[in-house]
Protein backbone atom coordinates (compact mmCIF):
# COMPACT_ATOMS: atom_id res chain seq x y z
CA UNK A 1 0.00 0.00 0.00
CA UNK A 2 1.34 3.36 -1.02
CA UNK A 3 2.40 5.53 1.92
CA UNK A 4 0.31 8.71 1.83
CA UNK A 5 3.41 10.62 2.78
CA UNK A 6 5.10 9.36 -0.35
CA UNK A 7 2.44 10.77 -2.60
CA UNK A 8 3.32 13.34 -5.25
CA UNK A 9 1.15 15.90 -3.51
CA UNK A 10 2.99 15.51 -0.19
CA UNK A 11 6.42 15.69 -1.83
CA UNK A 12 5.49 18.93 -3.57
CA UNK A 13 4.17 20.46 -0.37
CA UNK A 14 7.18 19.39 1.71
CA UNK A 15 9.62 20.81 -0.85
CA UNK A 16 7.85 24.19 -0.95
CA UNK A 17 9.69 25.75 2.05
CA UNK A 18 13.05 24.53 0.76
CA UNK A 19 12.56 26.28 -2.59
CA UNK A 20 11.97 29.63 -0.93
CA UNK A 21 14.37 29.24 2.00
CA UNK A 22 17.46 30.73 0.29
CA UNK A 23 15.68 33.72 -1.34
CA UNK A 24 14.00 34.47 1.99
CA UNK A 25 17.34 34.41 3.80
CA UNK A 26 18.79 36.74 1.17
CA UNK A 27 15.91 39.16 1.56
CA UNK A 28 16.36 39.18 5.33
CA UNK A 29 20.09 39.82 4.94
CA UNK A 30 19.47 42.70 2.54
CA UNK A 31 16.88 44.18 4.90
CA UNK A 32 19.36 43.96 7.77
CA UNK A 33 22.05 45.71 5.72
CA UNK A 34 19.64 48.48 4.71
CA UNK A 35 18.64 48.94 8.34
CA UNK A 36 22.30 49.22 9.37
CA UNK A 37 22.98 51.72 6.59
CA UNK A 38 19.97 53.79 7.65
CA UNK A 39 21.06 53.69 11.29
CA UNK A 40 24.58 54.78 10.33
CA UNK A 41 23.17 57.70 8.36
CA UNK A 42 21.01 58.74 11.28
CA UNK A 43 23.95 58.47 13.68
CA UNK A 44 25.97 60.86 11.52
CA UNK A 45 23.43 63.59 12.21
CA UNK A 46 23.67 63.48 15.97
CA UNK A 47 25.39 66.80 16.56
CA UNK A 48 25.31 70.39 15.38
CA UNK A 49 28.48 70.20 13.29
CA UNK A 50 27.16 67.49 10.98
CA UNK A 51 24.74 69.91 9.32
CA UNK A 52 25.24 71.99 6.20
CA UNK A 53 24.02 75.57 5.93
CA UNK A 54 24.15 78.42 3.42
CA UNK A 55 26.56 81.23 4.27
CA UNK A 56 25.88 84.96 3.87
CA UNK A 57 27.36 84.85 0.34
CA UNK A 58 24.95 82.11 -0.75
CA UNK A 59 27.38 79.18 -0.66
CA UNK A 60 26.47 75.83 0.89
CA UNK A 61 29.00 75.09 3.63
CA UNK A 62 29.50 72.36 6.21
CA UNK A 63 29.57 73.20 9.91
CA UNK A 64 32.20 70.46 10.30
CA UNK A 65 34.88 73.16 9.96
CA UNK A 66 33.94 74.36 13.45
CA UNK A 67 34.25 70.95 15.09
CA UNK A 68 36.82 71.05 17.86
CA UNK A 69 35.95 74.62 18.79
CA UNK A 70 33.20 76.25 20.84
CA UNK A 71 30.34 78.00 19.04
CA UNK A 72 27.76 80.51 20.17
CA UNK A 73 24.90 80.28 17.66
CA UNK A 74 22.75 83.42 17.50
CA UNK A 75 19.74 84.48 15.42
CA UNK A 76 20.54 88.13 14.69
CA UNK A 77 18.52 91.09 13.38
CA UNK A 78 19.59 94.56 12.26
CA UNK A 79 16.62 96.61 13.47
CA UNK A 80 15.93 95.18 16.92
CA UNK A 81 16.16 96.90 20.27
CA UNK A 82 18.80 94.31 21.20
CA UNK A 83 20.86 94.84 18.03
CA UNK A 84 23.40 97.41 19.23
CA UNK A 85 24.22 95.86 22.61
CA UNK A 86 24.37 92.32 21.26
CA UNK A 87 26.41 93.01 18.14
CA UNK A 88 28.98 94.97 20.15
CA UNK A 89 29.26 92.26 22.80
CA UNK A 90 29.31 89.40 20.29
CA UNK A 91 32.13 91.03 18.34
CA UNK A 92 34.08 91.64 21.54
CA UNK A 93 33.66 87.99 22.48
CA UNK A 94 34.84 86.94 19.02
CA UNK A 95 37.85 89.25 19.30
CA UNK A 96 38.77 87.98 22.76
CA UNK A 97 38.33 84.24 22.24
CA UNK A 98 38.21 83.53 18.49
CA UNK A 99 38.68 82.28 15.92
CA UNK A 100 40.74 79.15 16.69
CA UNK A 101 38.93 77.97 19.83
CA UNK A 102 35.68 79.88 19.54
CA UNK A 103 33.29 81.47 17.02
CA UNK A 104 30.04 83.36 17.08
CA UNK A 105 27.86 81.88 14.32
CA UNK A 106 25.30 84.49 13.28
CA UNK A 107 22.07 83.55 11.49
CA UNK A 108 20.04 86.57 10.35
CA UNK A 109 16.30 86.02 10.74
CA UNK A 110 13.26 88.11 9.82
CA UNK A 111 10.66 86.04 11.68
CA UNK A 112 10.36 88.27 14.73
CA UNK A 113 8.89 91.73 14.22
CA UNK A 114 10.18 91.80 10.62
CA UNK A 115 13.36 93.34 11.99
CA UNK A 116 15.76 91.82 9.44
CA UNK A 117 14.10 92.93 6.17
CA UNK A 118 17.20 93.56 4.03
CA UNK A 119 19.12 91.29 1.66
CA UNK A 120 22.05 89.14 2.73
CA UNK A 121 24.46 91.59 1.11
CA UNK A 122 22.96 94.53 3.01
CA UNK A 123 22.89 92.58 6.29
CA UNK A 124 26.55 91.65 5.99
CA UNK A 125 27.54 95.19 5.03
CA UNK A 126 25.66 96.59 8.04
CA UNK A 127 27.28 94.15 10.48
CA UNK A 128 30.81 94.55 9.11
CA UNK A 129 30.76 98.34 8.73
CA UNK A 130 28.79 99.26 11.85
CA UNK A 131 30.27 96.78 14.31
CA UNK A 132 33.38 95.45 12.58
CA UNK A 133 31.82 91.99 12.83
CA UNK A 134 34.49 89.41 12.03
CA UNK A 135 32.54 86.31 13.00
CA UNK A 136 30.97 83.93 10.45
CA UNK A 137 27.57 84.96 9.14
CA UNK A 138 25.02 82.85 7.32
CA UNK A 139 22.13 83.39 4.94
CA UNK A 140 18.90 84.88 6.27
CA UNK A 141 16.74 81.97 7.33
CA UNK A 142 13.91 80.68 9.52
CA UNK A 143 14.96 79.55 13.00
CA UNK A 144 11.65 78.49 14.52
CA UNK A 145 8.44 76.78 13.52
CA UNK A 146 7.95 74.23 10.75
CA UNK A 147 10.20 76.16 8.35
CA UNK A 148 13.24 76.23 10.63
CA UNK A 149 16.43 74.92 9.04
CA UNK A 150 17.61 71.47 10.28
CA UNK A 151 20.55 72.94 12.20
CA UNK A 152 18.21 75.07 14.30
CA UNK A 153 15.73 72.24 14.69
CA UNK A 154 18.58 70.27 16.22
CA UNK A 155 19.33 73.13 18.65
CA UNK A 156 15.66 73.33 19.60
CA UNK A 157 15.25 69.57 20.02
CA UNK A 158 18.43 69.36 22.09
CA UNK A 159 17.42 72.06 24.56
CA UNK A 160 13.63 72.19 24.41
CA UNK A 161 14.10 75.94 23.87
CA UNK A 162 12.72 77.51 20.67
CA UNK A 163 13.50 81.11 19.70
CA UNK A 164 10.60 83.49 20.33
CA UNK A 165 12.51 86.66 19.43
CA UNK A 166 15.78 87.90 17.99
CA UNK A 167 19.16 87.18 19.59
CA UNK A 168 18.53 83.81 21.16
CA UNK A 169 21.85 82.19 21.94
CA UNK A 170 22.85 78.51 21.91
CA UNK A 171 26.21 77.39 23.25
CA UNK A 172 27.68 74.40 21.39
CA UNK A 173 30.68 72.45 22.70
CA UNK A 174 33.65 71.18 20.59
CA UNK A 175 31.81 67.91 19.92
CA UNK A 176 28.74 69.62 18.52
CA UNK A 177 26.55 69.04 21.57
CA UNK A 178 24.38 71.87 22.85
CA UNK A 179 25.35 72.96 26.35
CA UNK A 180 22.79 75.64 27.11
CA UNK A 181 20.40 78.17 25.58
CA UNK A 182 19.53 81.75 26.55
CA UNK A 183 16.81 84.10 25.38
CA UNK A 184 17.12 87.69 24.18
CA UNK A 185 16.98 89.22 27.65
CA UNK A 186 20.20 87.51 28.77
CA UNK A 187 23.24 89.61 27.88
CA UNK A 188 26.35 88.24 26.19
CA UNK A 189 28.37 89.28 29.24
CA UNK A 190 26.28 86.97 31.42
CA UNK A 191 27.08 84.12 29.04
CA UNK A 192 30.80 84.87 28.76
CA UNK A 193 31.83 82.72 31.80
CA UNK A 194 30.23 79.63 30.23
CA UNK A 195 32.02 80.24 26.94
CA UNK A 196 35.34 80.99 28.62
CA UNK A 197 35.20 77.78 30.65
CA UNK A 198 34.67 75.63 27.55
CA UNK A 199 37.49 77.40 25.70
CA UNK A 200 39.77 76.93 28.73
CA UNK A 201 39.12 73.17 28.63
CA UNK A 202 40.12 73.04 24.95
CA UNK A 203 43.39 74.85 25.64
CA UNK A 204 44.21 72.64 28.64
CA UNK A 205 43.46 69.50 26.64
CA UNK A 206 45.77 70.61 23.84
CA UNK A 207 48.52 71.35 26.34
CA UNK A 208 48.16 67.87 27.84
CA UNK A 209 48.44 66.34 24.37
CA UNK A 210 51.76 68.07 23.68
Amino acid sequence: MLDPEGSVEHQASSSFPKVFLIPLAMLLAIAALLLLAFSATQQKETDFYTFKVVNIRGKLVSLEKYRGSVSLVVNVASECGYTDSHYKALQQLQRDLGPYHFNVLAFPCNQFGQQEPDSNKEIESFARKTYGASFPMFSKTAVSGAGAIPAFKYLIDSTGEEPTWNFWKYLVDPNGKVVKAWDSTVSVEEIRPYVTELVRKIILKKKDEL
